[in-house]
């Protein structure tokens, strides 16, 4: 049985900020279901902007009550075009307003919204298509269109959204909306209604569909809107991560109405420095990748002794940290959080001096990415957080983290066997993680089940936490520690940008001193024997990365399992750089 954890970490920036109003207090059925937030929103403050879309580099804005009108007419454009209530309806493409507006229409129709990564692989897509039984799909800008299309199934109703390149289908957005009526309602459906089916990226084996009800969508959104109020001079949101995964469809799609927050797009992933500095977020998402590369774009510029010195001097260090906020467009941000993975302690610290402190969280797909986290006033470096107190946390005898809430899904689309795996005989959800629970109640991940390996040794190996503590040195971008068929284990790593430019010695002496240290902390079967510095950056292409920027460990492992082989031999050899 494959798991996916998915971490997710909090930060907020020790800056002067307004205070947040008080906590809202409420229950589930106090709470509208996401399009009647949506149209309350549209009703209520119609002329206000919801979304920012840029095109060809200008943006385009459009109202609540515009969304709310494009999404109801679309609604009522499915249900002419003969598709029932129930149906499975496709959504790909990079992050628009559209994809925002295509799944509240599929909502208000009363259908079933699967959403395909940008950059998924074509066996994945064709997977998806036919084991959800898609009827219909939206088709958004994204690269190689074309392919995507030609693995879906060939009698599907295609429809084109409204940008630029996107390939060419028998319907559009503009017209299908122009020729139709706004739904007078939206079809009526309970809370146990399946809502969308979220597959799970893998990193083995074909993707699972999770299955989220409107029950699972209340249940979390009163959870955050407990524990992260919104703020009282609006919330700015920049959706970007892939709207196909959890993550971001629930903290972006899912929240935004209750937010009442202006959501902005991205038009292409190499304009995220500047369209960041423009929309200056008051919460912003990222992955660990995302914040290691802003990391070490500031490193590019200020190398570490130097920013070290600056900041060390009081007058000079207020101004540099006023001046880095406001260049990445993190100076009005109150909240800055991670997810998909977890966040090296040492990148966590790295920011702490910038003036930015950061509170991890833990959650995953199959519980709606709702277990816990840390918040100011009661911040433990290390651990996820306290669980939530309706998130019903537990350890297993053998370790496991389980929990069992109204978040948690029902199961796997069309799959009892992977299901029956999923859920303990008293209804208890496994995550795959290995915790402990300390005195005062935090939470601490300590490794994945299957991730555990066995060298030729006889000993076991937890990768995560050596992972974690080599995470320290500043040029290492991704890593995976691989010792199965090994005598000892050996890190494979990818070097990030700045590392990249700088002669090999340099790079080489800064590894050897990062595994010297950390190997004094392990024991002797868990010790680094050499660093393997990878030529190829380890991508979604290449498929050594998941849509959401983690690392396959079982690809890895299967492309470099040879050299790792031939390079056991040599003792004395601490890096190897592929050739």
């Amino acid at each position: 049985m494959e798991r996916r954890a998915h971490c997710v970490v909090f930060a907020t920036i020790t800056a002067p900020i307004a205070r947040p109003h008080s906590p809202i207090r409420l229950r589930m059925n106090e709470l509208l279901l996401p399009v009647q937030m949506l149209l309350k929103r549209a009703a209520e403050q119609p002329h206000e902007v919801f979304l920012h879309q840029p095109v060809n580099g200008v943006w385009r804005r459009y109202t609540w009550a515009e969304v709310a009108d494009q999404s109801l007419r679309m609604a009522s454009a499915l249900l002419a075009l003969g598709l029932a209530p129930g149906s499975r309806v496709g959504i790909t493409g990079m992050n628009t307003a559209h994809w925002f507006m295509a799944d509240f229409a599929c909502s208000m129709a009363g259908m079933v919204s699967v959403g395909l990564y940008p950059k998924q692989s074509l066996e994945a897509v064709r997977f998806i298509g036919e084991h959800s039984e898609m009827k219909a799909a939206f088709i958004g800008p994204m690269p190689d269109a074309a392919s995507t299309i030609a693995e879906l199934p060939s009698d599907l109703i295609k429809i084109a959204l409204p940008y630029p390149g996107v390939a060419s289908c028998p319907y559009s957005w503009d017209a299908l909306i122009a020729e139709h009526p706004p739904l007078a309602q939206p079809v009526a459906r309970g809370l146990d209604d399946l809502l969308t089916l979220i597959y799970t990226s893998g990193t083995t084996g074909n993707p699972k569909g999770v299955m989220i009800t409107l029950r699972n969508v209340v249940f979390t959104v009163a959870g955050l809107l407990r524990e992260q109020p919104p703020r009282p001079n609006g919330e700015h949101l920049l959706s970007y991560l892939p709207l196909a995964h959890a993550f971001e469809r629930g903290v972006m799609l899912g929240a935004s109405p209750y937010l009442g927050a202006q959501v902005y797009f991205l038009e292409a992933l190499e304009k995220l420095p500047e369209t960041l500095a423009y929309v200056r977020p008051t919460r912003f998402y990222g992955v660990p990748l995302v914040y290691s590369r802003i990391q070490a774009g500031i490193l590019k510029k200020l190398p570490p002794h130097k920013l070290d010195l600056l900041l060390r001097i009081p007058l000079v260090s207020s101004f540099i940290k006023r001046k880095l906020l406001k260049g990445l467009g993190f100076d009005r941000a109150w909240l800055l959080i991670s997810g998909a993975a977890a966040l090296p302690k040492s990148i966590m610290e790295w920011f702490e001096k910038l003036g930015i402190e950061i509170y991890q969280g833990y959650g995953m797909t199959e519980n709606s990415i709702y277990i816990g986290v840390n918040m100011p006033g009661h911040n433990r470096v290390g651990s996820v957080g306290k669980p939530f107190k309706d998130a019903g946390v537990r350890i297993s005898e053998d370790g496991e983290i389980q929990c069992k809430h109204l978040g948690n899904t029902s199961g796997y689309y069309k799959d009892p066997e992977k299901t029956a795996e999923l859920f303990t005989a008293d209804g208890w959800l496994r995550t795959g993680d290995l915790g402990r629970l300390d005195d005062d109640g935090y939470l601490y991940i300590t490794g994945r089940v299957k991730e555990i390996f066995k060298t030729l040794k006889g000993k076991y190996v937890s990768p995560a936490p050596i992972e974690e503590e080599f995470a320290r040195n500043p040029y290492v971008e991704q890593q995976c520690l691989i010792g199965a068929g090994l005598y000892q284990p050996v890190l494979l790593i990818t070097l990030n940008a700045a590392a990249r430019e700088l002669p090999r010695a340099t790079v080489e002496k800064e590894l050897i001193a990062t595994m010297t240290t950390v190997n004094k902390a392990l024991e002797a079967h868990e010790a680094i024997a050499k660093v393997v510095v990878a030529k190829e950056a380890w991508a979604i292409d290449n498929n050594l990365m998941t849509p959401t920027m983690k690392v396959r460990r079982n690809a890895v492992e299967k492309r470099y399992g040879e050299l790792l082989a031939e390079l056991e031999g040599d003792r004395k050899m601490q890096v190897c750089w592929q050739s």
